[in-house]
């Protein structure tokens, strides 16, 4: 064996992934260390979406090895998005196996996230870089899906939540303004759709390089809110509003986006995220909270 799980870590997949899944992954690390001679193999605790090591390869250098469900359509639109952009801003995808899940691809070191840095203007600024004229067409936009897609399937989603209805119905107005914003700002550009500041990591040339990316179609302005709903932080509080007020004509100057438009899509985002949380499993003594950061997101509407 390349890796031994610790109990606890074969717990841990088991419950977040199924057995089967963990099975996969073993086989895999025996496959791939193979494939593409590998070593040196440290486990990422992160039980999302995938299971990630970073290692070494022969054949590649430093690396990260992501293995994921094979249906699962974010792994194919990862991987094409990384293609795409070919190493511009974003970190390199050297090789993968689609068909059953696997990527592997450069390795950011030291790959401190840009969460890590204290100065808000200096989050706000990197952000701001990475982002300006970072965004390009697609070569095959059908294989994606477009930002419009994910706020309607997560809207319908909640319409059948009857436990929920005071979310549903934050959740309805966002699709409505998202409609509205989608036929102004109308470009069908390939986004990041995940764009915040633990996908943003610190280089050994000192400069950042986005990793992580969801792949999802759409206008540009819909890659912003998900860096300043990241700010938020546990509590709702008036500096918090002052924090996010600061933060968005920040962004109005640095991205040249109209503030209310940043608002929209703030609120159009945060509801989402919150009703993904509801997808995901929040049980209903966290609705109050939940409720509570998309109300707040509803009020940065009105300032």
């Amino acid at each position: 064996m390349s890796y031994n799980f610790k109990q606890e870590e074969i717990e841990n997949i088991i419950k977040h992934f199924g057995k089967e899944f963990y099975e996969k992954v073993l086989r895999d690390i025996e496959v791939y260390t193979e494939k593409w001679s590998l070593t040196s193999f440290q486990f990422i605790p992160s039980y999302s979406a995938n299971i990630v090591f970073t290692c070494h390869s022969e054949t590649f250098g430093n690396v990260v090895l992501k293995i994921g469900n094979p249906n699962a359509r974010e792994v194919f639109t990862e991987f094409n998005t990384l293609i795409e952009y070919d190493g511009r801003r974003f970190c390199t995808v050297f090789d993968a196996d689609i068909e059953n899940g696997v990527i592997v691809e450069e390795w950011i070191k030291p790959g401190i996230p840009l969460r890590n840095e204290n100065s808000l203007e200096k989050r706000l600024f990197v952000f701001s870089s990475l982002y300006n004229d970072l965004h390009i067409t697609p070569a095959k936009s059908e294989i994606y899906p477009t930002y419009m897609e994910w706020v309607d399937k997560i809207t319908a989603y909640m319409s059948q939540q009857k436990d929920c209805t005071e979310l549903y119905v934050y959740m309805r107005h966002a699709q409505e303004i998202c409609h509205s914003l989608s036929s102004v700002y109308s470009q069908k550009m390939l986004l990041h759709g995940d764009f915040h500041h633990d996908n943003i990591l610190l280089g050994k040339d000192g400069k950042y390089k986005i990793i992580d990316p969801k792949g999802v179609v759409g206008d540009p302005i819909f890659d912003v809110p998900r860096f300043i709903l990241n700010e938020f932080g546990d509590d709702i509080t008036p500096e918090l509003h002052e924090k996010i007020n600061g933060i968005i004509t920040f962004f109005e100057k640095s991205l040249d986006i109209p503030n209310d438009i940043i608002r929209k899509c703030l609120f159009v985002e945060t509801a989402m995220g919150i009703c993904w949380c509801v997808e995901d499993g929040s049980t209903p003594d966290e609705y109050p909270s939940l409720v509570k950061t998309v109300a707040f997101a509803e009020a940065m509407l009105n300032h």
